[in-house]
């Protein structure tokens, strides 16, 4: 959502949030709630002297410590949780067809995670395998500060493909102290409460007397706090490498299948995406592509905007469907997460990996943009040897243009920092560092090494 200056749907629901702060439930399967319990199993999970905690749920040993009601835990390679004898049937209504349709389901419910970061936010991110005939919900219920709870909030309804459901986001979900953003829990007043913990509950559904089912493998979130801030430290290079990734442009995509999101115009996310998919490996089949038109260059591009769609948001840029469609491909992990600095990224491409990471900024806030932008996906793939950051930049007329090079300090402001000026000299907010991190399912030491450094755990 690289338009100049022309708010996404996201920036606009971000700024609601930055103004209530200033000025002072979905439906789900029936699942009676298991007793709270604490997740104390591994204390060294934990981020401290951070402003962000990562909780994933992925070993066997993970989900054989949930409360399952009609999944089991499957061990093996890539362990995860499945549908067994199912709990119940439950009809559902698709707001996007109006098809109604019954569904086999069954839930599996976290431990209670505390967080050691007390949060104004929390993002769900997930990593699943979804056949035709399936689909997931992921949910979070935290507690605040003073004790109380959420209610259930539905954090998203997915699946892999959008033959028997469209893939969306939920609206209207506010307790009156905190309210979910699209694909964001946030509170509505930080200067009053945090969130203290959380527990997530997957509910996994098949069509009724099939032996399909969903399998997930990974399940987490982040919740962070980070501090108001219109700018941040500087801070001094340690690295000079670029990782050879592939570059597409979002631009030679323009008007085409303008039924995600207008068409490559607004497809930075799922682009950049596909780019760090590429460098993994990942490839698809001509099969999953017949649908695009052959005339169309890069036509997976086009296949990753359909496949990160969110129906409800209208648009590609949904923060966890683009890590999930990530994580589809053979042997790749996805994940939604916040970096606190450039010292960060620098530790990531050290061990080869790339990093797309969301901002936002005026024209003349980024030298050689060429654009100005109220959302925006980039690839980060090195530093040179100055410090300044070398980009795959998918808002380019064409894929030779993808590479930038961004000076240093002036991306890590852009990107790290929660308050900006707008056009209009209106106060908005920023990103606080957002990032998708795609990684091998079986990393390398090296690898493993650098996501625990930023506080991710394979």
């Amino acid at each position: 959502m690289c338009r100049a200056e022309q708010p996404s749907r996201r920036t606009v629901l971000a700024a609601a949030v930055a103004v209530a702060v200033t000025a002072s439930a979905g439906p789900a399967a029936a699942d009676p709630e298991a007793p709270m319990s604490t997740d104390t199993a591994d204390p060294a999970r934990a981020v401290p002297a951070r402003t962000v905690d990562n909780r994933a749920w992925t070993s066997y040993g993970d989900w054989c410590g949930g409360t399952a009601k009609g999944t089991r835990a499957v061990a093996g390679a890539r362990p995860g949780v499945m549908i067994a004898t199912p709990a119940g049937t439950t009809d559902y209504t698709d707001p996007h067809t109006g098809t109604t349709a019954p569904w086999e389901y069954g839930t599996w419910t976290s431990p209670v995670h505390r967080l050691a970061v007390p949060a104004t936010e929390a993002i769900v991110s997930w990593n699943a395998h979804t056949p035709p005939g399936t689909w997931l919900q992921t949910e979070i219920k935290a507690t605040y500060t003073d004790g109380t709870a959420t209610p259930w909030y539905v954090m998203g309804r997915w699946a892999a493909g959008d033959q028997d459901i469209r893939r969306t986001s939920v609206d209207d979900q506010s307790d009156g102290r905190s309210t979910v953003w699209t694909d964001t829990l946030a509170l509505d007043d930080p200067s009053k409460l945090r969130l203290a913990s959380y527990r997530l509950r997957l509910t996994l559904y098949r069509r009724p007397g099939t032996k399909a089912t969903p399998t997930v493998w990974r399940l987490g979130a982040m919740g962070s706090d980070v501090p108001d801030r219109f700018t941040v430290p500087a801070s001094e290079p340690r690295l000079a490498r670029e990782l050879v990734v592939p570059r597409y442009s979002q631009e030679i995509h323009k008007g085409r299948y303008p039924e995600y999101d207008n068409g490559g115009e607004a497809w930075c996310s799922p682009t950049s995406s596909q780019m760090v998919i590429e460098y993994w490996g990942g490839r698809l089949t001509p099969e999953q592509l017949a649908w695009v038109d052959p005339a169309y260059d890069d036509p997976q591009v086009c296949h990753a905007a359909r496949s990160t769609y969110d129906h409800q948001y209208a648009g590609c840029g949904n923060w966890p469907f683009n890590a999930a469609y990530a994580a589809t491909f053979e042997d790749l992990r996805g994940v939604v997460t916040r970096l606190g600095s450039l010292a960060d990224l620098e530790t990531l491409i050290a061990a080869g990996i790339p990093v797309i990471t969301s901002q936002s900024f005026l024209k003349e806030e980024l030298t050689g943009a060429g654009y100005g932008t109220a959302g925006h996906l980039m690839t980060v793939i090195g530093f040179t040897a100055d410090g300044d950051v070398i980009a795959n930049d998918p808002y380019s007329e064409s894929n030779e243009a993808v590479r930038r090079v961004y000076r240093r300090r002036e991306f890590e402001n852009i990107w790290l920092r929660t308050k900006r000026y707008n056009a209009t000299g209106k106060v908005v907010s920023g990103t606080g560092g957002v990032c998708y991190l795609y990684f091998p399912a079986r990393p390398t030491a090296a690898q493993t090494k650098a996501l625990a450094a930023v506080g991710v755990r394979v």
